[in-house]
């Protein structure tokens, strides 16, 4: 296993440490790969232009993902290896105390994560069930790669007690090399991270991370919460902002910057409900295909290229029941018949 030997017998100590942790439950733990795995991760990290920097506006932004990790290189062919296998899975169940943990074969909004200067993640919780089959999302776990870090840079993580109230606690946690942070994904998990400026000498830098998201089948009654997607809140007013003061530019540029993220917010709130209130017909039902079908074509991928007749059969199973639940029933039934049929 490519963890850090010191880790593999740890996991009932690691397990304390979760369940103590605040502002909800987390670990960190420096030097979670072996030093040599860690390095060869860095060196197939993906350059900036080969990741998908849209942002959810569709702009390009400072941020690039890449979700498919396996084509990357050895090294992450290695990690995908690991991170689906039996004892991975046992050895993370017990070190956070939630059974029966899932792997995630589309990396559905993980993968490498690369952020570039004047990037920032406002405060939020993520979505909790995954779109492709309805699992439930129950962890993160992020494995930083930045040989160098400051807080002071911007970009260390914050998780937050509650962003929404004026007592909200931060606890901050610097995104240095081989250092992985393991939280659990709820609706008051809330984290994020403070915009990126780096110092003149540093500009070059970038933030470098691996994110690896992980389900269960089923989760606790007093968990649960209608499924929803990535839920944020915008940055409050920075504490200089006081009655009677002047406002400089910079005052004026950083108010301007705010207004303009809510209002993209905003517009964003409102593309999702006329999608939903179109859902079953018009450009919301096309559009929900459509992500459908994209899922379904990844799995199928995945399905040529298994070794096994049986893994096919699965790979192919579980990238057509997206499309499959978008489907009408006088489709979806004679479907369920054929699919039945052949397996």
């Amino acid at each position: 296993m490519q963890l850090s030997p010191a880790l593999i017998d740890s996991s009932q100590r690691l397990g304390q440490r979760f369940s103590a942790a605040r502002p909800f439950r987390h670990l960190v733990i420096d030097d979670f790969f072996r030093p040599e795995f860690a390095n060869a991760l860095l060196a197939e990290f993906p350059a900036f232009e080969r990741g998908n920097a849209r942002t959810e506006n569709g702009d390009l932004g400072q941020k690039s993902t890449v979700e498919k990790i396996r084509e990357l290189g050895p090294s992450f062919e290695a990690l995908d290896d690991l991170i689906q296998s039996k004892p991975f899975l046992d050895w993370l169940s017990e070190a956070t105390g939630i059974p029966d943990l899932l792997y995630d074969p589309w990396y559905f909004g993980g993968g490498t994560h690369e952020s570039r200067e004047g990037q920032e993640l406002d405060a939020h919780v993520d979505f909790n069930r995954h779109p492709a089959n309805g699992w439930h999302r129950r962890l993160n776990l992020i494995v930083y790669l930045n040989r160098e870090w400051e807080d002071a840079w911007g970009g260390s993580l914050e998780l937050h007690s509650d962003p929404r109230r004026d007592d909200n606690r931060v606890t901050l946690v610097t995104p240095l090399f081989n250092r992985c942070v393991v939280f659990e994904t709820t609706e008051w998990s809330w984290h994020g991270f403070s915009r990126i400026t780096l110092p003149p000498a540093q500009a070059h830098k970038t933030r470098r991370s691996i994110a690896l998201y992980f389900y269960s089948r089923s989760r606790p009654a007093d968990e649960l919460a209608p499924e929803h997607s990535t839920i944020y809140v915008e940055r409050p007013l920075p504490e200089r902002f006081r009655a009677g003061m002047t406002l400089g530019e910079q005052d004026v540029q950083e108010l301007r910057v705010l207004l303009a993220r809510r209002d993209q917010h905003i517009q964003r709130l409102y593309r999702d409900l006329m999608q939903q209130s179109a859902s079953g017909s018009g450009a919301g039902a096309q559009h929900s295909l459509f992500s459908a079908m994209s899922l379904a074509g990844r799995s199928i991928a995945r399905y040529l290229a298994s070794a096994g007749k049986e893994d096919r059969k699965q790979a192919l199973k579980q990238g057509l029941l997206p499309l499959a639940r978008r489907l009408p029933a006088s489709v979806r039934e004679p479907g369920r018949r054929l699919w039945r049929r052949w397996v």
